[in-house]
């Protein structure tokens, strides 16, 4: 996931179609995420970036670093200020929809069902392969989806509908903190918390419809949302970069960089991550101490949606607080209540 200085923020999920994944060097779904949050300069542009890319130089690969290979195709939410799309893929296929009215959300499975576009043999390549008889309305969710659907899947419907669920109980009156619940909703397994998955970071985004003012990503950079601290982000004419979240580099010594890859790991962990890390450790000593934790975690995020509002408000002038700073210093208050420093 991520944005742009545009205000074009993008989403990206695994999924799994009848349409067979590749192992062989080729775009990853964070790629795409990635190149077309580079080029676009709107939701819709972002659409005709990932698609055009995906003609050219097709999705695959393995998206794990570790010797067995892990490949998917890819669904994606694209938004930006006015507008907001579901892109989905099946290989080199792929229907787009575009968002007119309510919430939506996607979740490790095809969901569009009448494509705003679509890859021009979508229909033909389908009708090739015995999925679709050409007769009736075209549903792209039904006809390239797995008949039978892996035991993962049955996980990834059931975020779905839940996450449909949470977003029609605040709809009209979503908030930031209406959004950060959600993302922190563990029952449904949105906010996931296992040995083998969890979620790694999260992004809740204001995408104002007025040009002046500021679009702000509020960002955790650390895993478990409900034991994280969303600090706001603005893009500004100068920001200042953060080295307590950024990920180590090994330069040749990457196991990216060697031939076969990843036959050895390397810690991509940050400062910041591994702070957090050690400190949630600490805290499950005690209930008492988790929930001591748990409260000035949520006093540092209470005063970062206070700067929030402050900047959407229309006759605050945005000059009264820092942009430039406004993510370090958040970072920065925060690894001091890790490190046990006075914040």
């Amino acid at each position: 996931m991520g944005a742009n200085e545009r205000g074009v923020c993008i989403g990206n999920e695994a999924v799994w179609t009848k349409e067979p994944v590749v192992e062989c060097d080729a775009l990853l779904g964070m790629d795409l995420v990635r190149l077309a949050l580079e080029r676009a300069s709107s939701a819709q542009e972002a659409v005709q970036v990932i698609t055009e890319l995906l003609a050219r130089y097709g999705q695959g690969g393995s998206c794990m670093e570790q010797p067995e290979p892990f490949t998917y195709h890819n669904t994606f939410l694209l938004c930006d200020r006015l507008e907001a799309y579901v892109l989905e893929t099946a290989g080199p296929y792929w229907a787009a929809e575009r968002i007119t009215e309510g919430a939506r959300n996607i979740s490790n499975q095809l969901s569009v069902v009448k494509p705003w576009k679509e890859h021009p043999q979508l229909r033909s390549h389908a009708m090739a392969q015995g999925w679709w008889d050409g007769e009736g309305e075209f549903n792209f969710s039904a006809v390239y989806s797995l008949e039978k659907q892996p035991v993962r899947m049955e996980a990834a419907k059931k975020r779905y509908k839940a996450g449909q669920e949470l977003l029609q109980k605040i709809e009209g009156k979503i908030t930031v903190e209406s959004m950060m619940e959600i993302l922190r909703d563990k029952n449904s397994g949105i906010c996931m918390d296992s040995v083998r998955h969890r979620t790694t970071a999260s992004m809740v985004s204001v995408l104002p419809r007025c040009p002046d003012s500021p679009c702000i990503h509020l960002l955790t950079a650390t895993p478990d949302p409900s034991r994280s601290v969303f600090k706001p982000f603005v893009f500004n004419f100068v920001v200042s970069q953060v080295p307590w979240v950024l990920s180590p580099i090994f330069g040749d010594r990457d196991p990216i960089r060697q031939n076969p890859r990843f036959q050895t790991q390397v810690d991509r962990r940050h400062e910041l991550y591994i702070h957090h890390e050690r400190v949630l450790e600490t805290s499950e000593v005690t209930q008492d101490a988790e929930q001591r934790l748990h409260v000035k975690q949520r006093e540092l995020e209470d005063e970062n949606i206070h700067l929030v509002k402050k900047l959407l408000e229309k006759n605050e002038t945005h000059d009264s607080i820092e942009l430039t700073d406004l993510f370090l210093k958040s970072v920065e208050k925060e690894l001091l209540l890790y490190r046990g420093e006075t914040v």
